[in-house]
């Protein structure tokens, strides 16, 4: 234990260090040590929130917030990457409570996000074909044997690690879809559930028009905040996930329109 303890530590540092790291770079840097090991280890860190894992290795929460450090657009969304390592508590109860819904056979859509890739992490390896535009969500339900995994196609954003455009809106639009768990950036009475990226947006739109059953996954942070574009009203979803109760006028905006809040 404590050599993996002193290893895990190792690599967080060589990760902080240069801001990001690559898994054939630690793999070198470990030679007594399987690219499998070196997988968990850096799983474990991002459950720790302190990395966040892609495709291909990991990148420092530390310097996310800058540019150098991750060659993303600055503003657009650059503040999802540190908050994939925020309220890492909430994310993991909401993911838990959402856990109840996901059941073996189901055609379901798992939307981008940190807290949807929160329940992505526990989901059993069991038989269903889950649908995803989030990269990292993606390539954390490979792994499992029995979960059927489809991307849509389409342009990766690389602040979100999320795919959309026209590609992915027309593949979405000709799938059914029984059940989507859902994101957002903002949420308000007035204005919904909203983001900053017009493509996600449209995305996430089209999904919910899909979707049999909505549940939207949203942690405390996101109430009474409004983005620029909305993707669906309160009324358009069915079960509203929190880790506690939402402000009073979300909940009854919530109850007028029927939806359940969990």
């Amino acid at each position: 234990m404590a050599e993996t303890e002193e290893r895990r530590s190792e690599i967080l540092t060589l990760i902080d260090l240069k801001g990001e790291a690559t898994l054939a770079e630690l793999c070198g840097r470990f030679s007594g040590v399987s690219e499998m090991t070196i997988r968990r280890d850096l799983i474990q860190l991002e459950q720790e929130g302190r990395i966040i894992r892609t495709r291909g290795g990991a990148v420092s929460i530390r310097s996310l917030g800058d540019s150098h450090a991750w060659h993303g657009q600055s503003g657009e969304e650059n503040e999802y990457m540190l908050r994939a390592g925020s309220n890492r508590e909430a994310k993991d109860v909401i993911a838990r409570k959402a856990l109840r819904f996901v059941e073996k056979g189901r055609s379901i859509y798992f939307d981008a996000g940190s807290t949807v890739m929160a329940l992505a992490r526990i989901v059993p390896d069991e038989t269903m074909t889950i649908i995803t535009n989030g990269v990292n969500v993606a390539q954390e339900l490979a792994p499992r044997h029995n979960v059927t995994v489809m991307v849509p196609g389409g342009t990766v954003n690389r602040n979100t690690l999320s795919v959309s455009g026209p590609i992915s809106v027309n593949f979405v639009d000709n799938i059914n879809i029984e059940l989507a768990f859902m994101s957002a950036s903002g949420c308000s009475v007035d204005a919904g559930f909203t983001v900053s990226n017009i493509y996600e947006a449209e995305l996430k739109h089209t999904v919910i028009a899909r979707a049999r059953t909505v549940i939207m996954l949203l942690d405390s942070s996101k109430f009474d905040k409004s983005l620029l574009f909305t993707l669906a009203e309160l009324g358009q979803i069915d079960y509203l996930v929190c880790e506690c109760e939402p402000p009073e006028d979300i909940a009854a905006a919530c109850r007028a329109s029927g939806v359940t809040v969990i």
